[in-house]
């Protein structure tokens, strides 16, 4: 994406801060601030020694000759090592006193329940291991796994991990346009899916979009199906196999496969606006290590904790936080199929108090789908099992944070506000809860061995408390390896922005205590009267408001400014919209941030156009903001009656 000529104008101030729980720091694994930087400092400073050391933590079946080995933009972790994901992620377990320990709690939607220790797990991923071989599936081949969360997805993962076959996830929202684009991008040959699954109390068919999905095919040779929801579905003679026909002939010994620490370990597509899918690619060693580290310290994981990340594994922090980082360190990992607010609002709390939830891991979106639902489903739960809280996918706003510290995290669970994404594999600036102070809406502080920096558009570092795009400086071993099948396109979309920089698309900013403020993606940034803003800022002047749940800002072409702001708002339960709520919504953000960032136009609607994720899709409401036709890619989308109900309001 290319960079404006002018730097982007940072609006938000935020000056609460909050300090690690005395108790909480006494216990951690890193305990003061001061610890904190001195092993940031030389895990910068010398990244291969630390990494090295960190690495040795696990298995491998040979040792690497050289840590890392780097030619912009490529890189290789652990150079000439053998390891196996599914071996470090098990079998180290299996052979410890945790055999019996439980790696799995799973609820489905309607409410049952399976218990899943790692003993258990082993054998079921061997066995389904067996299956792949038994169809022919090799190390290096493609593996689409498009299911509901159920655990028969995380054994698919596990299993391909264990024989070396390469897994692309495709989240079970997406259509069977999107499943045909990216099996054939990727060149799978087997699709492991399911009947379907459940979500706000229906049954979901997936198995029907894969069909359609592969009338335009033909390379695709196996599709196992695991049975879910019992629906009829039709299965094609030869192609089409039940999961549990397959695993009844398979045993329950396969030995890990070892592979080179840089095999292909998996394909997770984004899903773009319009054109050829980007496939960022993975690998095995250097993602291992850094899902295992960061889950151990961004969590502060202790051996009696019961880990709730939210997130389907269709999505990269379902791939490292929900399976992978949590299996690498021995948890208890929390799966659940369903809606967060099926049958009632308060799923969630539900399921904490029911498992004993220590650790929970959720997005802002949620965060504030609970602040619009009302605190009333939060204070009829104890929640008194929950130590550590933590959000993950967009910039959180001050307000949100608040909310989320004060109603369920009762003022004494830490916020871990992360920054990462799909490309960065693994979590990349966050607060280590027992060592560093937080303040709401910031992510603070840089993981050990992430070297970030906010630069201008000539790679310049620019001063505190001003905006600039954020770049990370250094190698780190979680990074893709490239888009799948285009190296050009990965150095033209992440190396050629800035130079020696691997570019996020983030604005950002640093305060005077060196803590990064994500202002949002670039695109999200708008140029107004010749000032460029963060939409993000605007949205938390406007959640700060006490009628407002949510908000999404987005910019329209104006003759006068260039561009004009126009806000869609959702309000808190109970709160009814007019014209002097518009006016007064307007003061707000002016006397939040300035007048500068006034929005031009406030449009009031029940529902903003998300993912199943729960992200805004700001894009569909820049177009409907400047009247145009919707276009591009609106297969994510959780709820299509939205994009109609903005158009009636917009006429």
């Amino acid at each position: 994406m290319p960079l404006s000529q002018s730097d982007i104008t940072s609006v938000l101030h935020e000056t609460r801060k909050f300090p690690p729980p005395a108790e909480f720091s006494k216990r951690a694994h890193v305990k003061s601030l001061a610890e904190y930087k001195k092993i940031h400092r030389e895990s910068v400073r010398n990244p291969q020694k630390f990494w090295g050391k960190i690495a040795k933590e696990l298995h491998w079946f040979k040792q690497w000759k050289k840590v890392l080995e780097w030619k912009e933009p490529f890189a290789k972790w652990f150079a000439g090592g053998k390891t196996n994901l599914c071996f470090n992620c098990l079998d180290r377990h299996v052979n410890s006193w945790r055999r019996n320990k439980v790696a799995i709690i799973w609820e489905g939607e309607p409410g049952d329940v399976r218990n899943i220790p790692y003993a258990s797990l082993h054998r079921q991923v061997c066995q389904f291991a067996n299956v792949l071989k038994s169809l022919g599936v090799k190390k290096g081949d493609r593996i689409i796994i498009y299911m509901p969360l159920i655990p028969e997805a995380v054994f698919a993962m596990l299993a391909c991990t264990r024989i070396g076959a390469v897994h692309s996830v495709i989240f079970g929202g997406f259509s069977s346009e999107a499943v045909k684009d990216r099996i054939h991008d990727s060149g799978a040959t087997t699709v492991i899916t399911a009947d379907g699954g459940f979500r706000r109390g229906q049954a979901v068919g997936l198995k029907a979009n894969v069909d359609k999905a592969l009338r335009d095919c033909p390379g695709v040779k196996h599709v196992i199906v695991a049975q879910r929801t019992k629906e009829p579905i039709h299965m094609e003679p030869g192609r089409d196999h039940w999961w549990h026909e397959l695993a009844e002939n398979a045993g329950y010994e396969c030995p890990a496969e070892p592979l080179d620490s840089e095999h292909p370990l998996f394909i997770l597509y984004t899903s773009g606006s319009t054109g050829k899918p980007k496939g960022i690619l993975h690998t095995t060693g250097g993602y291992m290590v850094s899902a295992y580290l960061t889950t151990k310290y961004v969590f502060d994981l202790r051996e009696e904790d019961t880990y709730w990340c939210t997130a389907d594994i269709g999505w990269v922090t379902g791939h490292t936080y929900s399976v992978y980082g949590a299996l690498l360190n021995g948890a208890t990992t929390v799966l659940y199929e369903g809606a967060p607010n099926h049958p009632a609002p308060d799923r969630f709390w539900q399921i904490i108090d029911k498992f004993g939830v220590t650790i929970f891991y959720t997005a802002p979106t949620a965060i504030r789908a609970f602040i619009k639902w009302g605190e009333q489903h939060v204070l009829k739960h104890s929640l008194k099992t929950l130590r550590l809280l933590g959000t993950v996918g967009e910039p959180i706003n001050p307000e949100a944070w608040m909310w989320y510290y004060n109603v369920v995290g009762k003022k004494r669970c830490p916020i871990v506000d992360t920054w990462w994404q799909t490309e960065t594999g693994t979590i990349m600036i966050t607060p280590l809860p027992g060592a560093i102070p937080t303040k709401p809406g910031t992510a603070t502080l840089p993981f050990f061995g992430i070297d970030p920096a906010v630069v201008n558009k000539e790679g310049r570092e620019v001063p505190p408390n001003t905006g600039g795009y954020l770049v990370i400086r250094k190698p780190w071993p979680a990074m893709l390896r490239g888009l799948y099948g285009d190296p050009e396109r990965y150095k033209k979309t992440y190396w050629s922005e800035i130079k020696g920089c691997y570019f996020t698309g983030d604005g950002a900013r640093r305060d005077k205590d060196g803590y990064f403020w994500i202002m949002g993606r670039i695109d999200d940034v708008v140029n107004v009267s010749g000032h460029r803003i963060g939409t993000m800022e605007v949205e938390s002047a406007l959640v700060s408001h006490k009628d407002v749940a949510e908000a999404a800002v987005v910019a329209r072409p104006d003759d006068l400014k260039g561009q004009a702001l126009v806000a869609f708002v959702t309000l808190k339960g109970g709160i009814t919209a007019d014209g002097s709520l518009q006016e007064e919504l307007r003061q707000h953000v002016a006397q939040e941030i300035g007048s500068l960032a006034k929005p031009d136009d406030i449009r009031f609607t029940d529902t903003l156009p998300k993912t199943r994720s729960g992200k805004i899709m700001r894009r569909l409401l820049r177009e409907i903001a400047s009247g145009q036709e919707v276009k591009g890619d609106t297969t994510t989308l959780e709820d299509f009656g939205v994009l109609a109900k903005l158009r009636e309001e917009d006429e």
